[in-house]
């Protein structure tokens, strides 16, 4: 029987290579986006998901064509950068809405319909920002490390009735995520530059990153795979990294992180 996918931000970049994968893998897929136009092989709503009644239509409107909600990709999300000091805190909420809350919304709606299924698979995209705290970027990495913290939880509150959860950390990737971001380089003179430097550099990891086509591919086969574990991070290096991190003191750890980016 063919699965039903539902992929958040499915219009552009990782999302939208995510949903192409799960395409040709086989799934009827639906993807919700605030663009109006969606992608070809797919089907597209219109959906702000930090509006949590129009998260409930969209999901109701797949519900009432396929009856079922095989597997769910939350990956709609964008960054902010600048300096903590000068970041106003309704422009660290406006990205938590998105990258944390709107994850919540679809994930609540969807969560009850696996739950009568008796089984389900919830992707949830984080970003190796989350194990390693980034500086002028710190409400981007901030969110992704809830992410984390919430898949966790989650999978352990739902894997007795079939429901399996994990999430997917990407590093750097070439995408218009870059374009998108909402920079600040407010007090910059008084941080001596170094908010523009440590951004330009981010920004040019980025520019010269993974493929998305390669993102996708790995975020589809984990959402399709029988099993999963808790956390996967995309990438050899990255990979490497996220285990530096983790044997390694704290302390060294961000002395490094503030050596590169601070």
């Amino acid at each position: 029987m063919q699965k039903v996918a539902l992929v958040t931000g499915g219009t552009s970049g990782i999302g939208k290579e995510t949903a192409l994968e799960l395409v040709r893998r086989g799934c009827r897929v639906y993807e919700l986006s605030r663009r109006e136009q969606g992608v070809e092989g797919m089907v597209h709503i219109p959906t702000d998901i930090t509006d949590t009644d129009a998260v409930e239509k969209a999901i109701d409107t797949v519900i009432e064509n396929e009856g079922k909600i095989d597997i769910v990709v939350n990956n709609a999300g964008f960054g902010i950068s600048g300096a903590i000091e000068y970041t106003d805190v309704s422009e660290a909420k406006k990205l938590f809405d998105v990258n944390f809350f709107g994850m919540v919304a679809v994930n609540r709606k969807v969560l009850p319909v696996m739950h009568r299924q008796g089984y389900g698979r919830i992707v949830n995209l984080s970003s190796v920002g989350a194990p390693v705290a980034l500086p002028f970027q710190a409400y981007y990495s901030a969110s992704k490390a809830g992410v984390n913290s919430y898949t966790l939880a989650l999978a352990n509150e739902v894997r007795p009735y079939g429901i399996t959860v994990c999430a997917v950390q990407p590093g750097d990737i070439s995408t218009g995520f870059t374009d998108a971001r909402e920079k600040s380089t407010k007090g910059d003179d008084a941080y001596g530059g170094r908010i523009e430097k440590s951004v330009s550099r981010m920004e040019h990891d980025e520019r010269n990153g993974m493929s998305p086509a390669v993102a996708g591919k790995f975020i589809a086969d984990k959402a399709l795979r029988k099993k999963v574990k808790p956390v996967y991070t995309i990438g050899a290096s990255y990979k490497a990294v996220v285990t530096l991190v983790k044997i390694l003191p704290v302390s060294l750890v961000n002395k490094i992180i503030g050596t590169i980016y601070a």
